[in-house]
């Protein structure tokens, strides 16, 4: 059988892990081609892993014939014009959270994805994080009975740069929407409204670029269940990673992973090491499964389990977050898409 031809269009962080995924763990798949606006990042990323093609322009890629699927890892404000480009190419299509900052931009590329009969995956890697994707099994099976307290922290190890927040859609958008996913992901219900309160703790610059870094979100949903979120963009420790999820039948958890579960006692006290560090180090095995899973998907034409709406409802609860906050009350996300 002839691999499946995959190109990657950004070469940058994600891109590399992207395309070393692919080479190191599914075979059945094939890196033809890398492009990057800056062409010494592709040709780099193309000459490590023995790719022939490269190029500074991403329409190279969306018009090679021989490629059957792209993974867009471009900056967010490219993400929906190459989903509608590769998708009236009639390619397959795996692009980075989230697909754009606005709903109606959003819309039309699921629609242009839906007119073409191809797939479309959104890059929520932490639903293919093994402990998170454990504890939902249980939940749908019932382990816990009904769902009725979801706690979610997370906290990052060092803030982004201001110019970063700047032209990020902010702290809701780049952060807290990985969270927003997962609660909807683990509850098994939609959020029906969100109260959020946040502010300006650790960086004064990024307030001056106009976010916030540091929140606290409730959650209401849909089938009664309640949540609360917890962001901070530096938690000096290391990468702050846990889930709680409490019902009337008993309560689920999962920890911070660490370099090793060691622990020293002596006099003084008891010692651990630290979480991981960084995002890469704790997601790593999840950024492997959400790829094969995207490409198992074309291979064998199956359904993807997290694809453009997954994108849009985590956009449409990240801006109602913020509304929130700018106008200090709860906001139905009804308020914000209502289809």
């Amino acid at each position: 059988m002839e691999k499946l031809k995959i190109g990657i269009i950004g070469a940058g962080r994600i891109g590399k892990v992207h395309t070393e995924t692919i080479i190191q763990n599914v075979p059945e798949a094939e890196v033809v081609y890398i492009a990057d606006v800056n062409l010494d990042e592709a040709k780099n990323l193309a000459e490590r892993f023995r790719i022939k093609n490269y190029s500074n322009n991403h329409k190279d890629i969306i018009d090679d014939t021989e490629i059957n699927a792209v993974i867009i890892c471009s900056p967010t404000n490219t993400h929906a014009q190459y989903i509608v480009e590769a998708a009236k190419a009639k390619k397959h299509i795996f692009c980075e959270k989230p697909i754009d900052l606005d709903l109606e931009i959003i819309e039309n590329a699921i629609k242009v994805v839906e007119e073409n009969n191809v797939k479309l995956m959104v890059g929520f890697n932490r639903r293919f994080d093994s402990n998170f994707k454990k504890i939902k099994q249980m939940v749908f099976e019932g382990k816990i009975g009904e769902p009725h307290i979801l706690k979610i922290t997370s906290r990052d190890p060092a803030p982004p740069s201001p110019e970063y927040s700047a032209v990020s859609g902010g702290m809701f958008l780049d952060m807290t929407i990985h969270d927003f996913d997962m609660a909807r992901y683990i509850v098994g219900s939609e959020i029906e409204e969100v109260y959020a309160i946040a502010g300006v703790m650790i960086d004064e610059k990024i307030g001056e670029a106009g976010d916030v870094d540091t929140a606290l979100i409730t959650l209401k949903f849909v089938n009664g269940a309640m949540g609360v979120i917890d962001n901070s963009r530096k938690a000096v420790y290391g990468y702050d990673q846990r889930v709680e999820i409490f019902g009337s039948k008993g309560m689920l958890k999962v920890d911070n992973n660490a370099p090793d579960n060691h622990k020293y006692y002596s006099e003084i006290g008891v010692h651990a090491s630290l979480p991981l560090n960084f995002f890469m180090d704790r997601y790593i095995e999840a950024y492997a499964s959400e790829i094969d899973e995207f490409c198992q998907a074309i291979i064998n034409d199956k359904p993807i389990s997290v694809g453009g709406i997954d994108g849009l409802l985590a956009v449409a609860i990240g801006k109602a977050a913020k509304l929130s906050v700018n106008e200090k009350r709860p906001v139905k996300i009804a308020e914000i898409w209502n289809k």
